[in-house]
């Protein structure tokens, strides 16, 4: 396709899979989801599995693919299936063969759009986390959490967790850091990623404050590592900057104090940065310990990177 984003990458019995929309142009009719899978050390090709068809032959585009293997469960895909992101509505398709056929879809529940980019986590009790967000047609920009405690048969939320007076936020990461204690790092409109805490397993929340981490209104994304660090992948600069580009990874060990250890796309000494986009990362640790990260490379394609986390210091 000419156009690739919002890529997603998990591991389901040593398969690597990652999964993204592709057409000619996000918000086009013809945008669709793709999978691919890495066994052997060999990807597939991209296989569309499924589109924004309605039953009276309408066709909308798709959104942001979200994979997620639960504990015990199958592997799921959550999508979004709408004419923008301020009308679309959440699915899911299941699949039992590690991504090799999938389920008919399903529609969550009205009100539930279930995980916006990043991927839910899953607490020791079984209880799973999504990280959601609403855009409004007036431009409001919220995040919640969903909630579910039944294997993800139903679904509650909370109540937005910003003001938007005071932060644009959307496309919330979640991070674990044991004993109830969570954290959400959030993009926003306002050159700065902000964050809010829990300490009761998410069912209350501070107040969305910001971080010292810039953004550029662009995705983020990260994950609690096994060895206690948090990880995150970001775009290092403001708005005032313009380009999606470099794109680094953070480590931190408290969730305040974040220290730029990787430049996975640095910035090139090149004459015209027109297009120039290395942007919407997904990260997962498998149960190995290998780090996996997917993201947009170029607006065109998508880029997958294995790192050692024993090397990120």
């Amino acid at each position: 396709t000419p156009e690739s984003h919002a890529s997603t990458v998990e591991v389901s019995n040593d398969v690597v899979l990652a999964s993204w929309f592709g057409g000619t142009k996000e918000k086009n009719k013809d945008v669709v989801i793709w999978v691919s899978r890495k066994s052997n050390d060999k990807w597939s090709a991209p296989i569309e599995v499924v589109n924004g068809v309605q039953d009276d032959g309408t066709q909308y585009p798709c959104w942001n693919p979200v994979l997620f293997k639960p504990n015990g469960g199958p592997l799921y895909l959550y999508y979004k299936v709408g004419p923008s992101p301020q009308e679309w509505w959440g699915l899911y398709m299941t699949s039992q063969d590690d991504g090799k056929t999938w389920s008919e879809p399903v529609k969550l529940p009205n009100g539930i759009l279930g995980p916006i980019k990043n991927q839910p986590i899953q607490l020791e009790n079984g209880t799973i986390l999504s990280p959601s967000s609403n855009e409004t047609v007036s431009g409001i920009w919220t995040i919640h959490l969903e909630r579910s405690e039944d294997s993800g048969k139903n679904w509650s939320k909370t109540e937005p967790l910003n003001d938007p007076k005071e932060f644009g936020a959307i496309q919330p990461a979640i991070f674990n850091y044991g004993n109830g204690k969570l954290q959400m790092l959030s993009r926003t409109e306002n050159e700065v990623i902000t964050e809010n805490w829990s300490e009761d397993e998410g069912k209350t929340w501070s107040k969305m404050t910001a971080t010292a981490l810039p953004n550029p209104n662009s995705g983020i994304d990260g994950v609690t590592l096994k060895d206690g660090r948090q990880l995150l992948i970001y775009n290092p600069t403001d708005k005032n900057w313009g380009d999606r580009v470099p794109l680094s990874i953070a480590i931190s060990k408290d969730g305040k104090d974040w220290k730029r250890v990787l430049d996975l796309e640095p910035i090139r000494e090149i004459t015209d940065k027109e297009g120039e986009e290395y942007s919407y990362p997904t990260v997962i640790q498998d149960a190995n310990g290998l780090i996996h990260l997917v993201y947009t490379w170029n607006r065109k394609t998508v880029k997958y990177v294995t790192l050692d986390p024993k090397k990120l210091n």
